[in-house]
Order: structure tokens, then C-alpha cells, then sequence
């Protein structure tokens, strides 16, 4: 209560009204699987389009496994089936089984600049490796760098006094008549000095110095350099980082921003962790003048272009020092083994706190669907290990359902016994594959279903709802399926929660079934599954506010009301069943939901029912002969 201790008019803000619910989001969606490239263990990041996958994980180009062989991309072509589809929001969690476990850079294509590399480097350079930063074929290209010089930086006044306006310490500059030197800022003098070797000009001359010297109208600019990082295969976009300081010690605004800094190995910030796809290491104890020299001489001396190796050329040979560039090529990168089970499932590094797999999926509070496209290629004890952490993780998670596919080329016998294997109401089971044109070759081919059944999800409740069954929808990208099935095959399929795609003649390729993997009736639809997550989860949200409020008559109305309210939305928009507020939900918080055990420990116990529509699987229409003269 507030303090009233002199007289005066006092105005204060009072609430009327209950605390509202919001509906939480139900069509955001976590895929896990093999891609070209990307992080691994970094948080994953909200994606809305195919292009933003292909910028980030590369595009629809064939994994090469190192113990497998080429196989599909299944993970570019699921992305690619969620959007079609519908999907408007997703989240894909790598992954990665390195060939050498023990080697953290084991898949990451390299091109190390180093005294006694094969084809040797050019003399003096530098220890300092070029790597792509994430593992795959796909970080396999070229890397240009091209050194420019900037704008004058050099006034003179009047007087002959000289002053540089715009550079910054640990500039490299290019005075005219003395070559590249390092910018150092004098405090004490109050002059900015160079950084000179030259017999002639002694370390740390300052401008004025040189004017005197006789080196008339010195040009000051600044040498920046740009890095394009263009992979051979075009399966990434291009990279430029365009001016960037060469010293490793140059800083702006008391933020290293150097070359090597940009291309850390550790960035500022999440973000540019998953964007900037080089990492280059920084030279130990070496100035920006020496880098600088490193590179003239690699572009003056060149390389042998036809090594595997390493490879740099002389691009201008006829250009000036202004403008020159050096290209490096990257090789060596791999996709790695066929990915493990652990690889699925994830894990957490206990000194970094980074997660991998569907264990990076534990920190996203809005993802609701999961699934592990391709997973499920073949019918065996990898693929099963996966479906069971695909659904141990939406039962954990409470809010979410699993996606599980069938396995490529099972027959109905096979995959009513794969199916038995498990029981869940957080999960839902597809069959079969299904076949699309593939944009790679130009050929049709047959695709896991969860990426199009993930899409349908989301178009279902963006055009429909929630609580509506996500069946008989369309399959927009369907030429047909692996096995077309009939009315008596999936009377056989139906009941034991195996959803199947049908054909229909004049109707096109339909998702027909909407059951779970659990054996309980009362959870034996998606959508009745679905929509409690989605009232569980809005509730859960739009009651924080109720925590450690006093425990009274007052909290409990307030709750009462709250819930109450957003149910009777539900219930206006056709979500509930029953002709009347009170047959369609109740909520109960009082003294009879309660103990006086349940007050003393801190608890409130609010009951709530609801009566949710169950889909009209079996539409039954009774047609027998009637007369006038007859009575019902």
C-alpha cells in the first residue's frame, strides 16, 4: 500500500480487468540431421526460408560419407518439403560424426601458410593457418584477399604543420616515397609517428619528421583488405568482409577489429559464430607491416596453382600496389561418417556449455514439432535408436510431438513391426516415402515424410487450427508414393497408428490419418494431443504472474477468471465441445481443490476440464427406403 503522510490529491493506476492469456505458437518446428556444412554445436538460430538454410547449411548437393558413401541430402530436401508445404518457422540442429573423433578440425577444409608446407611458401611467411570454420565439402573454395589503399589521410596547414584526420592507431599506412609503415599515436608528443625500418628513416619518425626530411607532399593512406570467400561448388553464398585492419592488435572503439579478429576463432557473438564461415588464426608476436609484407611477397613470389594442397597465383601482375589480391584454396574438407545415434541425440560440453543435436533443442522454448528426417533410412539399430530419443525428447519436453518416419522400402508387414516397437502419445508415425522430383538430378526420387508432414502441421493451423486433425491435406510436392496403398491395407495400417498417404483418383496425393503411437484412447489423435500441448503451454505462460502472490480467496478469483477467459475464447472459436460455456470447460480453484497441507507448502491446485473435438474419422451416412406411410 502506498504512503499518504501529507495532505494532497494523490492519482494512481488500478487494474480492472483479469490478467489475459495469449495463445503460444504451435506450427515451429526442430529438425536434426546431416547437412554440407554449419555449426555444430552452436545454439541453433531461427530460420524462415529455404535460402536461409542454404546461407547457413548449405544447399542440395549429395553428402559423401567417408564409411558410406554418397547418399541424399535428405535434411536440404526436408527444409525444402517444410516450406513448400506451409512451415513458416524452423530450427535444424547438425549432425556430425567427425572421421577423427580425437581431431577437433577433423572434416574442415584447410590451406595452412607455413615455413616446410608442400609446395613450400614463399620465404619469411608467416605461421598463421586459413581454415574453413565449420566441417564439409561444402567450406571447400577459394579465399581472396585483396589488399587496397584507402583515402589521404595526410594534412597540411598553413604553417607546415602535418596532422592525419580519420586513421587510428595501429593504422597501415603508405607514405609516398617510404612504402607501408605501421601508424603509432605519440600521446606524449602529440603526433602520430610510422613505424619505419629503412635505414634511412629512423623507427618512429613522425610526419613532420619526414616533410623536413625532404620526402615532400608524403601521401598517408590506409591498406585495408578485403576477404571473399567463394566456395568451388557455389553451394554457399558469397562471403565479403570488406576493410579490415591487418595489425592483430588494431582496435576501434576498444574493440579488436582486425582481420584476425573478424575471422576469430571465437567471435563477439553468437550470430557472427554462424555467419562468417573462415576462421583465420593469428600470427603470434607479428605487426600489420609484417603481415602485410607476408602477403606482397606471396602475391609477387606465387605458388604452385596446382597443388591439392595450397594453391595461391598472381591474379593482376600487371596492377600497382594499390590494388592486388592473393587467392588461397581451401581442400581437405569431408562430410564425416554416416552420423551416429550420439550424434542425434547430442550431448552437452561441460567447459563450453555448448550442446549439440536434439540436446540444443532443450534451450527453445518454441519449438513444438521434432523430427529427424532420413534418420530412418534403413530399419535398423541406429534408426531405432533415434526414433526412441526423437520421442524420449518430446516426452521430456512436454509440449512438443514427435515426427517418426517409416524406413525407405518396408513392406506393410515391416512396418507394422517397426511401429510396434514403441508407445507414445508424443509422437506420430508415417508411411511411406514419398516421391518428389529432385532439383539435384532432375529425377524422381523417393524422400523421408516428415518434413512434408511437418509443413502440413503448420499450414493445418495457420489456415485451420490446432485442434482441427491435420489430415486430408493435400501433399503439394507429391508425384506419388513408394507404395500405394488401398482402402483394405489401410484398414489393416489405421488401427495400430500407422498414418498413411493415399492417392485418390480426381483428388490428388492426400495425408490420410491423424493417430499417435499410444495405446491409451483418450490420446489416441494428433490433434487432441496437439491442442492440450497448446492449452497447457498458453496457460503455462499466461499465469507466471501468480507466482509467489498471496495465497487467498483473491489469487484464486484472479486465476479463476484468467483461465476461464481464455477458455471461452477457445470455446467461441469452435476449439471445444458442447453447446454451453459450462458443458464445453470448468475451472475450479478454491478451497475445495486444496488442503490446508497444499497452503502450507506454497501450492495452488487449480482443476480445469475441458470437452476437445475429436475428428470425425468415420463419417457414417444410414440410407435405407421411406414412404409416406412410414414412422422413423
Amino acid at each position: 500500500m502506498p504512503e499518504y503522510l501529507a495532505p494532497g490529491v494523490f492519482v494512481e493506476e488500478v487494474s480492472y480487468r483479469a490478467k489475459s492469456i495469449e495463445g503460444v505458437s504451435t506450427t515451429t518446428t526442430g529438425f536434426v540431421g546431416p547437412t554440407r556444412y554449419g555449426p555444430i554445436d552452436l545454439e541453433p538460430d531461427i530460420i524462415t526460408s529455404l535460402v536461409e538454410f542454404e546461407r547457413i547449411y548449405g544447399g542440395k548437393d549429395k553428402l559423401v560419407c567417408e564409411d558410406d558413401g554418397e547418399t541424399d541430402n535428405y535434411m536440404w530436401n526436408a527444409v525444402r518439403a517444410f516450406f513448400e508445404e506451409g512451415g513458416k518457422r524452423l530450427y535444424v540442429a547438425r549432425a556430425f560424426t567427425a572421421t577423427d573423433p580425437n581431431d577437433e578440425l577433423s572434416g574442415c577444409a584447410t590451406a595452412v601458410n607455413q615455413p616446410g608446407a608442400s609446395p613450400p611458401s614463399p620465404p619469411g611467411m608467416l605461421e598463421f593457418a586459413v581454415r574453413a570454420r565449420f566441417p564439409g565439402r561444402a567450406g571447400e573454395g577459394r579465399v581472396t584477399f585483396t589488399l587496397q589503399l584507402g583515402q589521404n589521410r595526410l594534412v597540411v596547414d598553413a604553417n607546415g604543420d602535418a596532422s592525419v584526420k580519420g586513421a587510428a592507431d595501429r593504422d597501415l599506412v603508405w607514405v609516398t616515397g617510404v612504402g607501408a609503415h605501421l601508424l603509432l599515436r605519440d600521446p606524449l608528443a602529440n603526433a602520430w609517428r610510422i613505424n619505419a625500418v629503412d635505414d634511412d628513416l629512423a623507427g618512429g619518425d613522425t610526419l613532420q619528421s619526414l616533410i623536413q626530411a625532404g620526402h615532400a607532399n608524403p601521401e598517408v593512406r590506409t591498406v585495408t583488405v578485403t576477404v571473399q570467400f567463394e566456395p568451388a561448388s557455389g553451394d554457399l553464398p558469397t562471403f565479403v568482409a570488406a576493410e579490415l585492419p591487418l595489425d592483430p592488435l588494431h582496435q576501434r572503439g576498444g574493440a579488436p577489429d582486425s582481420l584476425f579478429a573478424f575471422f576469430s576463432a571465437n567471435p563477439a557473438n553468437l550470430s557472427l559464430s554462424r555467419s562468417i564461415p573462415l576462421v583465420i588464426d593469428t600470427p603470434e608476436g607479428a605487426t600489420g607491416l609484417e603481415v602485410f609484407r607476408d602477403f606482397e611477397q606471396l602475391h609477387d613470389d606465387g605458388v604452385d596453382a596446382a597443388s591439392e594442397r595450397l594453391a595461391a597465383r598472381l591474379l593482376d601482375a600487371g596492377s600497382t600496389r594499390a590494388s592486388r589480391s592473393i587467392v588461397l584454396l581451401l581442400s581437405g574438407g569431408n562430410d564425416g561418417n554416416s552420423a551416429s545415434a550420439e550424434a542425434y541425440m547430442g550431448a552437452e560440453d561441460p567447459t563450453t556449455g555448448r550442446s549439440s543435436g536434439l540436446k540444443a533443442f532443450e534451450a527453445i522454448e518454441d519449438i513444438s514439432i521434432v523430427a529427424a528426417p532420413g534418420s530412418t533410412l534403413r530399419d535398423d539399430a541406429r534408426s531405432n535408436t533415434v526414433i526412441g530419443a526423437l520421442i524420449s525428447h518430446a516426452e521430456r519436453m512436454q509440449y512438443r510431438i514427435a515426427v517418426v518416419d517409416c524406413a525407405r522400402q518396408q513392406t506393410i508387414a515391416n512396418v507394422r513391426a517397426l511401429r510396434a516397437r514403441y508407445d507414445s502419445s508424443h509422437a506420430a508415425f508415417y508411411y511411406p516415402w514419398v516421391r518428389i522430383l529432385d532439383p539435384l538430378t532432375g529425377e524422381e526420387n523417393y524422400y523421408p515424410p516428415s518434413g512434408f508432414v511437418a509443413g502440413i502441421y503448420a499450414r493445418n493451423d495457420i489456415e485451420r487450427a490446432v485442434y482441427k486433425a491435420p489430415a486430408n491435406e493435400v501433399v503439394n510436392l507429391a508425384l506419388g508414393f513408394e507404395t500405394l496403398l488401398n482402402k483394405a491395407q489401410q484398414e489393416v495400417l489405421n488401427p495400430e497408428g500407422i498414418n498413411c498417404f493415399r492417392y485418390f483418383e480426381g483428388r490428388g496425393m492426400r495425408l490420410w490419418g491423424a493417430r499417435t503411437m499410444s495405446s491409451d484412447p483418450e490420446w489416441k489423435y494428433v490433434n487432441v494431443r496437439r491442442y492440450f500441448a497448446y492449452l497447457e503451454r498458453s496457460i503455462d505462460r499466461g499465469t507466471q504472474w501468480a507466482v509467489f502472490e498471496p495465497n487467498g480467496e483473491r489469487l484464486w478469483a484472479n486465476v479463476r477468471r484468467t483461465v476461464e477467459d481464455f477458455l471461452l475464447n477457445e470455446w467461441q472459436n469452435g476449439a471445444l465441445l458442447g453447446e454451453k460455456p459450462e458443458k464445453a470447460f470448468f475451472v475450479k480453484c478454491d478451497r475445495s481443490t486444496m488442503s490446508q497441507n497444499d497452503l502450507d507448502n506454497g501450492r495452488l491446485v487449480c482443476l480445469i476440464g475441458v470437452a476437445a473435438l475429436k475428428p470425425a474419422e468415420f463419417v457414417i451416412f444410414r440410407i435405407g427406403q421411406w414412404t409416406a406411410d412410414s414412422k422413423l
